[in-house]
Parts: structure tokens; C-alpha cells; sequence
């Protein structure tokens, strides 16, 4: 049979995401610092968009983006509907009659009082000085040989976040074509660096390195890092105090000298810089409700230039090129606008819905929080999980509480015997109340904490105990012992 090519009709179905769909969809999970360089990057591509000036009056019939108040105000009257992208953003838009319509919205935050000091734009900028920068600048002030300042390169470029060595002398030698005897020296010498104990093949050798920087030295912590490490993790101190032949008070105090060692020598100098969290909403109690205040500080007010307006205006005198490329930075201009306050509109009322299931936690503490699922609060205003889902991803909301992300507030719940439903955090918290009250010399085990716990009604199975105080970084009942 031979083969050949046809054209034939067919219809499918198919769901498109318009441009303008993405860009509205991304704006609900970005973060404040994101949004504002979004809309930055925005206003250098469109020129359509400008910045309304402090101090200048918004236009009458603008929305505010923020409300006070848990009483009738336009933003609860109006039910924000999800972005659907439905007819957004199509030719057959009556531009001359929006045009002629002066009530342009433009996005608008609180105004900053005008004696409000700011910080000096050098605060923002500040290079971090690495572990490899602070071992590259003490290896040129010492007194090096060119050979050796080879393998001083070597071994601090091959260092890791923690300030280990994660090659072996060897693999030096035979890089650098220089016996393993000189590899050792430099090795020894940079160990003696700042922070000490850096460039360390194992912790045994980090700590021995540390303890000889001691006066006076300390012979028996010495001899428990070097034989008995394994013992001192587990704090067996008695073990070690017979196989040393002295008391148990002098292991103790060998212990606690080397508690105070850095295992980690090159971890102040490694890691992610950490940024001070500008919460994205703040919930106050005032008389005795809880008001929601969105933070909008930052965050530019747009609106369409009105020069373009104007040129639009008389399109019978504009070229049909420029008319259409007006034309289409208008709506995207318009759209942008349009998505913001859609934006900010969501992440109060979920906020709103969020204060109105946790009443209890923002009155009491976190015992009080109750478990909390994204459905709940999507059925509460009526919108989709996944909308919940990017308006809560990254956000923070300042309570009486503290500060949390949004996305701590659900959690899964835990039932009692008494027929009453635990979130997981709460029951966390009781785990880390406990451990926090115990005897330091006999700490309680994870099986342990599940009878203390279903003492309190709370059935949980001992690997969940285990979980969760990992999670929450607190040593096991071995490690947490301490010999007074």
C-alpha cells in the first residue's frame, strides 16, 4: 500500500494561558521585594507607565489598596472574582471611550511621612567576605616559598562550606609534583590560621588542632578526642572515666571544654546571608477585633501616562503604527494595574479568612492553633486551592503571635482521645515544652515523650515523636544527656 499525504479538518479543544494570564498568575506568588523589581523592570519597558509622584492627590474614585477595618468598606462589598483572562486584553476594547474617562486607577500605597529618615543607599550594598578570601589573605602575610604557596592554593580551593579538606595529601602531591612531606607542613601551618582548626581532615583532628591552641593544655580532653570520640558524642561519661582511671567530675570538666569548640570552623564565614523578613501584612488587635492592614510601603503607584492618553485622543492625526503600538502598551499597562490590585485584593482577604479560623492562636498562643487545610479557607472566599496556594508561598504576616509565613498557619491535624483535633504544630510545641523541662541528667526518650504525651490524650506513633524533633533540630535522649 503506498503512502501518502492528506489534509484534513479537526476540532479540538485545547486550554490557551494568554500572556496576560502568566504575568497576573506569577504576581500572586512573588514577594514584595520581587513585585517591586517586577514592576521596575515593567516601567522601563513601558513607557506608558509612571510613577505617581508623594504628596500628589490619587485621582477621584481611586481604590484603596489597604483596609482598616473589619466593617463594611468597598473591598469586602466587592467579591474579588479569580484571574480568568477571559476577554482581557482583546482588540474590540473602546479605547476612546476609556480614554475619555479622567477616573484612571492608579495603584496606590500608604504615603511615607515626609520627615521619615531612610537608610543610605551603602547599607544595601555590602560584599561578604568568604572563607577562601580569609585564608588567601592570611596566606599572603605569611612566609611562604613559591612551592609552598602553591599548596596553600591547593588546599584552601579545595575546602569545603565547613572548612574540611575534601582531598587527600597525595592527590596535593601528585598535583603539585612536590613530596607529600612539604603537602603536610603547609597543611599543618594553615590549620594554625584564623578561624582554628580549618583545613582539617576529620573532626578528630579539627578538635585535637583547637584543644592544642589551649593554655594550659588539657591532656584528658585531648585523650578523649583522640580515643574515646564516640563515647563523648554519646555522653557516656562514666565509660570514659573508668577506661581514663580518673573521676567523673574530671571528665566532666574535660567535656565542657571541648563543648566549647567550633566543629565547624569555616561555618562563619559559609551559608546564606540573612535577610531581615518585612512581613507582607500585619493583623492587629484593636478594642478587641483583629484589623488587617496590608503592607504596601515600598511598593510604587502606577497609572497611564497622560501624555499618551493625549495622543490617543486625537488618533486621527497619530500614524497607524505608532496608534497600535500605543494601543498595545496601554493594555498591557492596563492589565498590570488591573493585576496588582487583584493582587493585593487576595492576599487580604485571605489573610481575613486565615484571622477568622485561627482566632484562638492570635488570643492565646500556638497551643490554640487549629489544624487547617488550603480547601477551608478556598471555600471560605470561594476561590480555587491553588490560588491559596501561590497568595500564601512566601508571604509573612505580622501577629500579636510573632511573625509567621502564611503557609504556617496549615497545618495537619492530630485527634485526641478526648474527640478534639491538635495541629501538628501545637503538639511540636508540647514536644518542645517537655524536652525543655526535663532532668538534663536522665532526658526523656522518644518513647518516653509518646506515654508523656498520651498522658495528655494525644495518641502519636513514636516515629512521628522522632520526626518531629528533628524537624524542630533538638539531639536525642543520648545527646541531649549531660552528667552534673
Amino acid at each position: 500500500m503506498a503512502l501518502e499525504l492528506k489534509q484534513a479538518p479537526k476540532l479540538v479543544q485545547q486550554l490557551v494561558i494568554t500572556p496576560q494570564l502568566q504575568q497576573a498568575i506569577r504576581l500572586l506568588q512573588l514577594t514584595r521585594l520581587e513585585l517591586v523589581d517586577m514592576i521596575s523592570q515593567e516601567m522601563k519597558e513601558n513607557p506608558l507607565l509612571e510613577e505617581v509622584e508623594e504628596g500628589k492627590e490619587a485621582p477621584e474614585g481611586d481604590v484603596p489598596m489597604t483596609e482598616q477595618g473589619e466593617g463594611e468598606s468597598p473591598l469586602e462589598l466587592e467579591r474579588t472574582p479569580e484571574v480568568q483572562g477571559n476577554g482581557e486584553g482583546t482588540d474590540d476594547f473602546d479605547w476612546e471611550n476609556y480614554l475619555e474617562n479622567s477616573n484612571l486607577i492608579p495603584f496606590q500605597r500608604q504615603s511615607q511621612e515626609d520627615g521619615e529618615e531612610r537608610p543610605s543607599f551603602e547599607n544595601f550594598l555590602a560584599k561578604r567576605t568568604t572563607l577562601t578570601d580569609h585564608l588567601q589573605w592570611q596566606l599572603q602575610l605569611s612566609h611562604f616559598n613559591q612551592e609552598e604557596h602553591e599548596v596553600g592554593i591547593w588546599i584552601i580551593g579545595n575546602l569545603d562550606e565547613d572548612g574540611y579538606l575534601k582531598i587527600s595529601v597525595e592527590d596535593i602531591s601528585s598535583e603539585t609534583h612536590l613530596p607529600t612531606e612539604v603537602v603536610e607542613g603547609v597543611l599543618r601551618r594553615i590549620q594554625q590560621f584564623d578561624p582554628i582548626g580549618v583545613a582539617a581532615r576529620d573532626l578528630k583532628e579539627c578538635l585535637l588542632t583547637q584543644l592544642e591552641q589551649v593554655s594550659p593544655r588539657d591532656p584528658i580532653a585531648e585523650k578523649i578526642v583522640s580515643e574515646h570520640l564516640s563515647l563523648m558524642k554519646n555522653r557516656n561519661y562514666p565509660a570514659i572515666a573508668k577506661r581514663l582511671g580518673v573521676s567523673l567530675d574530671r571528665v566532666n570538666r574535660a567535656a565542657q571544654l571541648i563543648s566549647k569548640l567550633d566543629p565547624k570552623p569555616g561555618r562563619a564565614f559559609g551559608g546564606d546571608v540573612i535577610q531581615e523578613i518585612i512581613p507582607d501584612v500585619y493583623v492587629y488587635k484593636i478594642e478587641g477585633d483583629y484589623v488587617i492592614y496590608l503592607n504596601d510601603e515600598g511598593i510604587p503607584r502606577l497609572r497611564v501616562n497622560s501624555l499618551y492618553r493625549n495622543i490617543l485622543n486625537g488618533s486621527h492625526l497619530t500614524p497607524e503604527g505608532d496608534r497600535k503600538y500605543i494601543q498595545e502598551k496601554l493594555r498591557s499597562a492596563l492589565w498590570l494595574i488591573r493585576s496588582i490590585h487583584q493582587r493585593q485584593r487576595t492576599i487580604y482577604k485571605v489573610t481575613k479568612s486565615i484571622v477568622k479560623f485561627q482566632r484562638e492562636f492570635l488570643d492565646k498562643g500556638i497551643q490554640f492553633l487549629k489544624p487547617l487545610v488550603l480547601r477551608d479557607v478556598a471555600e471560605d472566599i470561594q476561590m480555587h486551592e491553588s490560588t491559596i496556594s501561590r497568595v500564601t508561598h512566601n508571604k509573612y504576616v505580622h501577629t500579636p503571635q510573632g511573625i509567621y509565613e502564611l503557609k504556617f498557619f496549615f497545618n495537619a491535624g492530630i485527634t485526641s482521645t478526648q474527640g478534639e483535633t491538635l495541629a501538628s504544630e501545637s503538639v511540636k510545641n508540647l514536644v518542645r515544652e517537655i524536652i525543655a523541662k526535663e532532668d538534663p541528667r536522665k532526658p526523656y526518650s522518644d518513647e518516653k515523650l509518646v506515654q508523656i504525651l498520651q498522658g495528655m490524650n494525644i495518641h502519636i506513633a513514636r516515629r512521628t515523636v522522632s520526626k518531629y524533633r528533628e524537624m524542630m533540630k533538638i539531639l536525642s535522649s543520648n545527646e541531649r544527656r549531660k552528667i552534673v
